[in-house]
């Protein structure tokens, strides 16, 4: 039993080590990147995947606390995606554009199409 006790131990190790670095890959995401949208996609994956990891390794070491271990990673899972997509839809919608070499915003040269689109209909209509 004694030897199971250090293979987990050793297993819970690698994944806090293994988590740890993918932290600290996100965090210095977030410092290289260009803009808000490219920061928050090296935060939110490598935070998750590292937060998801320290986690587990924690639960390895102590099997005790491994089902409310596992809820809380079920939560890291859903909430970081979640957030991420909530904080980029915001700031598009405030006007924060993405960082291009070239200019570019195809959603938003779509949107001006449609709403051509839709008053010369209204045009139309009205005569």
């Amino acid at each position: 039993m004694e030897i199971i006790q250090e293979i987990l131990k050793y297993i819970g190790l690698a994944f806090i080590v293994m988590g740890s670095i993918f932290l600290f890959l996100g965090a210095l995401g977030i410092y290289r990147m260009p803009d808000l949208y490219n920061r928050l996609q090296a935060g939110t994956k490598a935070s998750t995947l590292g937060a998801m990891s320290v986690v587990l390794g924690v639960g390895f070491i102590q099997p005790d606390w491994l089902v409310k271990l596992i809820i809380i990673i079920v939560f890291i899972g859903i909430a970081n995606p979640l957030s991420s997509h909530a904080l980029a839809r915001a700031s598009y919608r405030a006007g924060i554009k993405p960082y291009f070499k070239k200019e570019i915003d195809a959603y938003g040269k779509a949107v001006e199409k449609q709403l051509k689109k839709i008053k010369k209909k209204l045009q139309n209509l009205n005569e």
